[in-house]
């Protein structure tokens, strides 16, 4: 259940930035927190849609996960919160497109500095896939850096198709569906490379 809710603010983010005119300046949630762009209209409706949603969404994460979110949680929703409200407060797009870079950089970095934050040393992966494989230190080390390693990627394709390829034409495509991609091809392929080292008792 919690995993479909993570997909609705990006549901609502993705329909409004596709259906709003980019030249829109009298769309009702436009006119709801007062402001207006000149041709980037489709993008700050969208982005006040994904801080809505979110809020909602996260509030009933909050109350089903008995008044509590993880750290993650709180981390992609502050960013969205700050980025998409200095969005909407300067009508500037350039905030909300940084989001994605911050937040994936953000996890490439927690990811590296993970087993110092632990008494036992051992990285956040670790951590997370301990009873899927059985791997040796060095190996959970090396799935650790490729973890990194993937978040690093998104960060920089997230910043190309943001301020590099044809002048972010594709951006808002690419963060509704590019981070899914990624993560699907990188999740398939780590199950592949460590398909001899599965824990199929613990299975």
């Amino acid at each position: 259940m919690k995993s479909l809710l993570d997909f609705v603010p990006l549901i609502v983010f993705y329909y409004l930035y596709k259906t709003v005119s980019p030249t829109d300046t009298d769309h009702p949630l436009l006119r709801l927190i007062g402001t207006a762009g000149v041709d980037n209209n489709h993008i700050l409706v969208a982005t006040a849609g994904l801080i809505g949603s979110m809020i909602i969404v996260y509030g009933a994460m909050f109350v089903q996960q008995k008044f509590r979110l993880e750290k993650q949680q709180w981390f992609i929703l502050l960013m969205t919160v700050v980025f998409g409200g200095v969005t909407l407060l300067l009508s500037d797009d350039y905030y909300i497109r940084l989001k994605a870079i911050l937040i994936n950089a953000g996890f490439a970095i927690a990811l590296l500095a993970s087993p110092l934050f632990f008494k036992d040393r051992q990285p956040a992966v670790q951590k997370l896939f301990g009873s899927v494989f059985l791997l040796s230190k060095a190996g959970w080390q090396r799935l650790n850096l490729a973890w990194a390693g993937l978040f690093a990627l998104m960060a920089a394709l997230h910043g190309f198709f943001a301020f590099v390829f044809m002048d972010g034409k594709y951006w808002g495509d690419f963060t509704a569906f590019g981070d899914m991609i990624v993560m699907f091809v990188f999740i398939i392929t780590m199950l592949f490379v460590l398909r001899k080292h599965l824990n199929l008792k613990e299975q």
